[in-house]
């Protein structure tokens, strides 16, 4: 019986595991390649990849989770989204020159327009 105990659990943990693991493999993929569009967007050099890529990776899906909140009005969804910008910023301007730093401001206005005009 314990056997068959054990292996009732070890076969539930591995289809929990198939259902969960997609999705957040999916969710990872899609933060990075955000990511790597504003890098390139930036023109950041390899050094500063290594740095802002991260920083930027796990930004992407706390903006995407807002973005997708219905509960939030618009001026929720702004003040939530400068919070998270403004948690990373200093970390950013550290990294990227003066012109790529205004750029990325740039970029995170438009985020913000995008995520309360309902684009994605």
């Amino acid at each position: 019986m314990k056997n068959h105990t054990h292996l009732v659990i070890s076969a539930l943990s591995v289809a929990i595991f198939a259902l969960v693991a997609p999705a957040s493999f999916a969710q990872k993929g899609a933060a990075m390649s955000r990511a790597q569009a504003i890098a390139q967007q930036l023109g950041l050099t390899p050094q500063q990849k290594e740095k802002a890529l991260p920083i930027l990776a796990a930004e992407a899906p706390k903006v995407q989770a807002i973005k997708n909140d219905n509960s939030l009005s618009k001026p929720q969804k702004i003040q939530q989204l400068k919070a998270i910008h403004q948690q990373t910023d200093p970390q950013m301007k550290a990294i990227l020159s003066p012109e790529q730093y205004e750029k990325l401001k740039q970029i995170r206005v438009q985020a913000i327009k995008d995520a309360t005009q309902g684009r994605f």
